[in-house]
């Protein structure tokens, strides 16, 4: 049917319906009376209980029974991700009617009216409740609940430590109200204590079960420098660092990750069964059990260095089999030395098997046996007479200790050091660790020592000497140091002698000092203990001494010749004899004096 073809009713009271007498008027409003009565009353500012009836990504239309529905952002109900068509939501009526004629609904607001109220019935009845985490905070997160902010802890959102707090933001999840401050309107809620009431069933359940060599499967859920803690269900328990190989561990993150899921053996617990203590390593046999049969004493092994102490060195040469390099087997030096002279952690090495004992699981190397004992062949490699390089190593008081290479030492007596030099002690003469050219001069194999001398390696001056410093040749020589029983001259050709006090008399009676130098005769010399001994006073002494014989000489010629001529001159002879003999007194006088 076409427009054309619609046509009034041709019976229409148009007069009465325009002065409104009409029936289709009447009949008009009653039904619109009866309209109105099936809607709900509502009044603005109200919370009303409403249905959803669709909904999409962005919106929510809810059916509160009255003319037309509300419109409510979707944003308004993400605490509940599980919100569906039927679902009975609360509103707040902001407005019946908008410009465009359009009901005007809030959740949010309708949550926030009522929340207070509900937020502590929660907190009464133990009720468990919904809430949306919106961020995080300082200590833990914030999260909606009915519309208010509550404060959740990071302790109380499970029973594990939380590693990662920004995996829950956008999370809505169950939660107890377990605090409210109701002069401040805070409200804290926790998820753990959820989950806490069930676990602890869980627990008693696992503990009362619990087997010392029992295997558990459990999950990693801290790793400390000390362990291990496994969650077993519910029940913690610790495996020590030193049971989760048999081999060392420094750091339980080479063994075992956060979160990994392992198998665990019950090793002890307390009466409690809080504390308990659990094994890894003790699920694998014990490497020792696992050790070559055929390995023994003598045998060539290859490890790694894991501890090192000052008297040797742990090398483990299988996870959880390790051998001990005692620090004399590290040289053939008799030297003490620390071990961390020769190697050092993770160092690979090869040793040779010393001692092996199965049954206590023990074992201990050798790395300097991997070298021929110089001191095998000594007599072949350094005979008596031989001359070789030496390194200092250490002094005493009567001589210097060195070493000619690994392993052979030998002594330089203080006496071998120097034919011409006093040596007091050895440090006037070399130092540590200087070079020193020796010669051996004898061998003592069962105690490994060498005697040698350095002084040997030249001709013996005092052979030549003999010929220069005879007894009573005179000497030029410099008083170099002052002794209580005399002083030390230096004289030519590098040689040093001796004279007592008395004989630094000068012939003017002073004593001789320090730095001076003057001519001195030698009145003895010792080749075999390599002394002379001097005298400055000897010098004059002689001299007078030879004035005086040679007074006394003349004197008895004219005693002679005057007694041949007495009987001519007898006054003359007596006055001369008796001037000679008070001369001769004098002189005797003054060489006694001197002796």
């Amino acid at each position: 049917m076409t427009n054309s073809e619609v046509k009034p009713l041709a019976d229409f009271d148009w007069d009465a319906y325009e002065s409104g007498n009409s029936s289709v008027n009447t009949n008009r409003e009653a039904e619109e009376k009866a309209y109105e009565g099936s809607l709900n009353k509502v009044n603005d500012h109200e919370v009303v209980d409403g249905t959803v009836i669709a909904m999409n990504k962005r919106e929510v239309v809810v059916n509160i029974g009255f003319k037309s529905d509300g419109i409510i952002p979707m944003s308004e109900f993400r605490y509940n991700p599980d919100l569906k068509v039927g679902d009975t939501v609360e509103v707040y009526i902001e407005n019946q009617e908008d410009k465009k004629g359009q009901l005007v609904l809030s959740h949010k607001k309708a949550r926030a009216s009522r929340s207070w109220e509900r937020v502590n019935q929660a907190l009464e009845n133990e009720e468990i409740i919904k809430g949306y985490i919106k961020c995080r905070t300082k200590g833990g997160m914030i999260v909606d609940v009915f519309g208010i902010e509550a404060f959740l802890p990071g302790s109380q959102i499970d029973v594990k430590p939380i590693r990662d707090y920004d995996i829950f933001v956008g999370k809505t999840m169950e939660f107890k109200v377990v605090k409210i401050n109701q002069e401040f309107r805070n409200v804290v809620v926790s998820h753990k204590a959820l989950i806490e009431a069930e676990l602890e069933q869980q627990k008693k359940e696992i503990i009362s079960k619990l087997e010392k060599g029992q295997v558990l499967e459990g999950t990693v859920k801290n790793i400390t420098s000390y362990g291990v803690f496994v969650d077993l269900g519910g029940v913690d328990g610790l495996i020590h660092i030193t049971d989760l190989s048999w081999g060392r561990v420094s750091d339980p993150k080479e063994v075992v990750q956060l979160d990994q899921k392992i198998n665990v053996v019950i090793l002890d617990f307390d009466d409690e069964k809080k504390r308990i203590a659990l094994g890894l390593k003790q699920l694998t046999p014990h490497p020792w059990d696992a050790l070559d049969p055929n390995l023994k004493v003598g045998d060539k092994v290859k490890g790694k260095v894991v501890v090192m102490a000052d008297y040797g060195a742990f090398i483990e040469i299988a996870p959880g089999v390790e051998g001990l390099i005692h620090v004399s087997e590290m040289s053939w030096s008799q030297h003490l030395r620390s071990a961390q002279d020769f190697m050092k952690v993770g160092d690979e090495v090869e040793a040779v098997i010393l001692t092996l004992d199965r049954e206590e699981r023990k074992m201990s190397l050798g790395i300097k046996q991997l070298k021929p004992d110089p001191w095998e062949n000594i007599e072949e490699k350094y005979p008596v007479g031989s001359r070789h390089t030496a390194k200092v190593r250490n002094f005493t008081n009567f001589g210097v200790f060195v070493e000619i290479e690994e392993g052979v030492d030998g002594l330089i007596h203080i006496s071998d050091l120097s034919w011409t030099k006093k040596i007091k002690h050895p440090s006037e003469f070399t130092q540590i660790g200087a070079e020193i050219e020796v010669q051996v001069l004898e061998i003592d194999k069962e105690n490994r020592r060498l005697s040698l001398g350095h002084k040997q390696l030249e001709e013996n001056p005092w052979d030549v000497f003999e010929t220069i410093f005879t007894v009573n040749s005179i000497h030029e020589g410099t008083i170099v140091e002052m002794l209580d029983k005399g002083a030390v001259i230096q004289l030519e050709y590098g040689v040093e002698g001796f004279a007592t006090p008395k004989h630094l008399v000068k012939e003017d009676g002073s004593q001789a000092q320090l730095n001076e130098k003057l001519p001195f005769k030698v009145i003895e010399f010792n080749k075999d203990s390599k002394r002379i001994i001097l005298s400055h006073s000897r010098i004059y002494e002689d001299a007078q001494r030879a004035e005086a014989k040679e007074a006394k000489k003349t004197t008895s010629a004219k005693k002679s010749s005057k007694k041949e001529e007495t009987p001519v001159i007898q006054n003359q002879a007596a006055s001369t004899t008796l001037g000679d003999i008070d001369a001769l007194a004098a002189l005797k006088a003054q060489m006694e004096k001197g002796e």
